[in-house]
């Protein structure tokens, strides 16, 4: 009778025990957009340490060598722009002289960065609209720069927050991969990126917080493969092992200086911690 009567009572148990097993899981609690920004704040000072040294990778002298060489850097890397700019630089120093160039000419210096032909179509717009419009100067203004031919919000941004020290947000693909991943924003439209990001950060930020973004983009947090074992902001990221989580595994997977190797500039700034890129046929 015993026997019978615990086993009568062990059966609501055990059901009990199955149905809250094979109960679904909640979901984790959504973070609130207060949460959101001050997580995303404690991620740009960590940046901070980690790159303290980031700056744009394109090597420049004025702002017309960065709006030349952004405008380069559509589709291809920043270190094949660095070893093209030299020798088009030395045969086109200004405006005049780039908007007066045989197409030809400018064509085979800037082959190796892709696209060549519709890059000097716009190099020699660009030119002619700096040298009839604004005197030979890059414009300081955003609404003028966007006027350009060749010339978008990205490029514009990259020219007045790196020439002008106006603030500017980059949204790059390395950026707008990062801050999604992140979960600061899930829109993919740049200029909305642009818009959401501005809302979080203060405006002096900007420039230096699309420095770091880009920078933890390339050199550790990949498109394909990310080194998350290797990532200093690892507890701050929600999307945590999407990557090699492994830390020896992730640390071969680091790019530039942090894996040892050279940057993507011929001429780094004095505080660059790694190694300066090989001119074009020295790699």
């Amino acid at each position: 009778m015993k026997a019978a009567k615990a086993a009568t009572t062990a059966a609501p148990r055990k059901a009990a025990t199955a149905s809250k097993a094979s109960a679904p899981r909640k979901a984790p609690k959504a973070e609130s957009h207060l949460a959101m920004v001050r997580r995303a704040r404690r991620i740009n000072r960590e940046l901070a340490e980690v790159y303290p040294y980031a700056h744009p990778e394109l090597d420049f002298r004025n702002p017309f060598e960065l709006l030349v060489a952004t405008v380069l850097s559509a589709q291809t890397t920043d270190l094949r722009v660095n070893q093209t700019t030299p020798a088009l630089f030395a045969a086109y120093p200004t405006p005049e002289d780039m908007a007066a160039a045989v197409p030809e000419e400018m064509e085979e210096i800037i082959r190796p960065t892709g696209f060549f032909r519709a890059k000097t179509k716009s190099l020699m717009g660009l030119s002619a609209a700096l040298r009839d419009e604004f005197g030979g100067e890059v414009p300081g203004r955003l609404d003028d720069l966007v006027k350009l031919p060749g010339v978008g919000r990205k490029t514009a941004n990259v020219v007045l927050g790196n020439a002008f020290g106006v603030p500017g947000i980059t949204v790059d693909t390395h950026f707008g991969r990062l801050v999604r991943r992140w979960k600061w924003t899930d829109e993919e439209d740049p200029v909305k990126v642009e818009a959401v990001v501005a809302g979080i950060f203060p405006k002096s930020e900007w420039t230096m917080l699309s420095h770091r973004v880009v920078f933890h983009g390339r050199r550790i947090c990949h498109a394909r493969k990310p080194a998350c074992g290797a990532c200093p902001i690892a507890p701050l990221c929600p999307s945590y092992g999407e990557g090699e989580t492994d830390p020896e595994k992730a640390r071969k997977l680091l790019k530039y200086e942090m894996g040892g190797y050279p940057g993507q500039r011929l001429s780094p700034p004095a505080d660059y911690p790694g190694k300066p890129a090989p001119a074009l046929g020295a790699e």
